[in-house]
Formats: C-alpha cells, sequence, structure tokens
C-alpha cells in the first residue's frame, strides 16, 4: 500500500502557524515579485479567489478584504523541512515529491494498522509544526493521490482516505472528474471530454490499445495505476540529479555588472545546496532572457553550458564559471527579465574523480566554504558572501532591481533571530 501526504494551503498554513490572527481570515500568498496567486486558504477560495489570478485583479474585485504575503520561500522551506522529518520518524520509507507533498510506503502492514498509523500522521505534524496534512492511502500510487483528493475536501475522512478494495476504487473513480486524476493535464483532461470520458472510471474502461494510441505510455501507466496494477515505485534516491536557482527580478535590468549580481548569488546558492547533500556538480549552466511578453520591447533569449574540470561544490568555483558564462552570452541593448543558474552531472562530494591536468589548493578551498557555511548558519544566509554578489545599496538600503518584489514579506521566524516572535503577557 502507498500513502500520500500532503500539506493542506501549505504557504499559507505556514503563516497562520506564527499568525493566528489569520485564522478564519482569506489569507493568499503571491507568487514571485507579487504576481498571482500560488496558495490560497479556505475562506480565499470560497469567497471566489482562483489559482493563479494576479494580485491586481483580485485587489479590483475583493477590495481589502483578503489578507496577502509575499512568498517567503525560507520560511515555508524550513517548515517543509521540520514536517518531513517528523514524517521519515513515523513512516517505514518515503520520497520527497515537492515541498509539501511526499510518498510512503505501508508495505507489509494490515488494514488497521494502516489506518492507525494515518491518524498518527495527521494528529503529530498538526502537533508538532501546527502544518494541517491529509492523507491518502491505496494499492498504487495514482490511487493514493485519488484517496488524497477525497480526504482534502470531505471533512468526514477527518484526513485520511483509504482505498483497500475493489467497492472503494470504483466508487471512487465514479465519482472523480477526469481533470483531477494525477498525471491528466488540462490539454489531456480536454481531449477526453471531447471523447465523452468525463471521469476517471470511464477512462478505465477504455481499451488500453486507445488510450497507448492517444496518450501514449504514461497516459497508459496512468490507466493501470488506477486499475490498481502498481508501476510506480517508490524514488528512494535523496540526491538530486540537478539543481536550478533562478528568479524573475524586481526590475528589468541592463548592464552586465547587475547581471553579474543577479548570477553570482544564484550560483551561491547552488553550491550551497549541493554541499548541504554532500554532492559536486560537473557542468554549470548560465541563462538570460528578456520579457517575452512586451510587444515594445526588443527579445532575447540565451543560454551557455560549462564542462568544469572535475566536479567541484566550491563556492568561487562554480561563481567563477558562471561569470565567465554569462559574459559570452551577454548581449548590450536589452532589457532583461530573468536570470537562472543550473548544475549538473551531480555525483557524491566523496567520490569526485580527481583531474591530473587541475592543479588547485583543495584544503584552502574546502576552508572557504567551511568557513561561509558556518557563519551564514550562525548570522543568516548570507551574512557572509563573495564581493562580486552585492548587496544593498543607496542611503536609504534599497535593493538591487534584480531582487524580487515582496511588499507583504513575512518574518523568517524559524531561521533569523530577528525576526523571533515577540509574546506580549
Amino acid at each position: 500500500m502507498f500513502a500520500v501526504i500532503d500539506c493542506n494551503n501549505f504557504f499559507v498554513s505556514c503563516e497562520k502557524v506564527f499568525n493566528p490572527g489569520l485564522e478564519g481570515k482569506p489569507v493568499v500568498v503571491l507568487s514571485n515579485n507579487d504576481g498571482c496567486v500560488v496558495s490560497r486558504s479556505q475562506e480565499a477560495k470560497d469567497l471566489g479567489v482562483k489559482m493563479g489570478v494576479p494580485a491586481y485583479q483580485m485587489e479590483e474585485q475583493f477590495g481589502d478584504r483578503i489578507v496577502q504575503f509575499s512568498s517567503n520561500y525560507r520560511l515555508y522551506g524550513d517548515m517543509s523541512r521540520r514536517v518531513m522529518a517528523i514524517l521519515q520518524e513515523l513512516v517505514p520509507s518515503m520520497e520527497i515529491y515537492s515541498i509539501d507533498e511526499c510518498f510512503a510506503s505501508f508495505e507489509g502492514m494490515a488494514v488497521e494498522q494502516i489506518r492507525q498509523k494515518a491518524q498518527e500522521i495527521v494528529y503529530k505534524v498538526r502537533k508538532y509544526t501546527g502544518i494541517p496534512v491529509c492523507v491518502g492511502i491505496a494499492p498504487t500510487k495514482t490511487l493514493a493521490k485519488v484517496a488524497n483528493w477525497y480526504a482534502k475536501h470531505y471533512k468526514g475522512y477527518h484526513g485520511y482516505c483509504i482505498i483497500d478494495d475493489e467497492q472503494k476504487r470504483e466508487k471512487a473513480l465514479q465519482l472523480l472528474e477526469i481533470g483531477e486524476v494525477w498525471g491528466i493535464g488540462r490539454r489531456y483532461s480536454r481531449f477526453l471530454k471531447g471523447e465523452g470520458v468525463h471521469t476517471a472510471y470511464a477512462f478505465t474502461r477504455k481499451s488500453a490499445w486507445w488510450v497507448k494510441k492517444n496518450m501514449g505510455v504514461v497516459g497508459l501507466r496512468t490507466q493501470m495505476e488506477l486499475n490498481g496494477q502498481p508501476v510506480a515505485q517508490l524514488d528512494l534516491r535523496e540526491e538530486k540529479k540537478s539543481i536550478t536557482t533562478s528568479r524573475s527580478f524586481g526590475e528589468m535590468v541592463s548592464s552586465l555588472e547587475e547581471l553579474e549580481s543577479a548570477v553570482s548569488n544564484f550560483a551561491a546558492a547552488c553550491a550551497e545546496k549541493l554541499r548541504h547533500q554532500g554532492s559536486a556538480a560537473g557542468y554549470v549552466n548560465v541563462y538570460i532572457l528578456t520579457n517575452f511578453y512586451r510587444e515594445d520591447l526588443p527579445k532575447y533569449y540565451n543560454s551557455i553550458t560549462i564542462k568544469l574540470p572535475e566536479a567541484t561544490d566550491s563556492t568561487l568555483e562554480l561563481v567563477g564559471e558562471a561569470l565567465k558564462g554569462l559574459k559570452q552570452i551577454y548581449r548590450k541593448g536589452y532589457l532583461y527579465k530573468k536570470a537562472g543558474v543550473i548544475v549538473g552531472d551531480i555525483v557524491p562530494g566523496n567520490g569526485v574523480q580527481q583531474n591530473l591536468f587541475e592543479h588547485k589548493d583543495v584544503e584552502k578551498i574546502k576552508s572557504i566554504n567551511q568557513v561561509l557555511d558556518s557563519v551564514n548558519a550562525r548570522y543568516g544566509r548570507d551574512a557572509l558572501k563573495i564581493a562580486v554578489q552585492g548587496g544593498f545599496s543607496g542611503a536609504q538600503g534599497e535593493k538591487e532591481k534584480w531582487v524580487m518584489k515582496r511588499s507583504s514579506l513575512s518574518g523568517n521566524y524559524t531561521t533569523d533571530i530577528k525576526d523571533i516572535i515577540n509574546i506580549k503577557v
């Protein structure tokens, strides 16, 4: 049996944990640069706030009735880590699927044991972190996602739903709209409805030949999973195949110096993530692009991949190589809206193949990395960084143009001593 454990309205729930006054109020969290809605409380959903609606349209429709927050990924990332740490103690094995969701295996457990375990998960995660979760349990991953959908949308399940026999499976699929099935995107949803397939159950009744012909192997696997045939197993690998850090800029930038500051910060963040998981990267990719939605501005996109002489997790090396790549793809005369850095060919940090022709002071680089990590762990991210990363400028402490707009940012309550909660008694 598989389980899907999913945090409810995760970004909003993180904000509510540290601000009890938000309980019962419509709350939304906005995307990068406060662009559009990416998380909604149930109260906001009941008001009619749609996922992905631009912030300005929401304000025009609902005025100040809704509490807005800018995305605080540092807070959400730390709360996610706490939730996953609790779950790792409660389940035999698990696969972290996203920041707010994971799969777990309950193989070999009796139904009553599974029921008790689901109740324990819902209770302990809420008690220890304040984050509400729902659990869906079934013989396959896709059916577990179906069960999770019911656990989330019907209070009578008390946070968990188990599909453990054929009758429950058929009933659940007969009542589930085809667009809600994991793996059925908007395009296939429109296609299937056009073919008269409106429910998940109707999809399972189609022939395997028809599904493979029209939806390929992926569609066939989804159908098999809905029919109770396990295809997808848990992916227990913790190491990432690649790491990406990118941002849309708060304001468009044109100069190479401004882009260098942004790209340096992104490369440094990638290096920190590599060291956190004990890995090293064999290549670094840099890309820049303009705003393709602005018809009045010239458009440009380019990227470059630099193969490293040997895999590394060094901030100095990755930043240096990223800047070399940026200089090759930068073009004057454009207003850039976004940049990003990707590191790949990731290998274990203790298994790096040495290059005979590469001469560098390994111990010195290691010491620099250790100093960076220890200082930033103690005093907060970017307390210590290399000069090219830039920082705040101007007498008023104005941020650089590329820094995201986050006018309604909450505090980093769990990671920054300066944002520790004050309690008035």
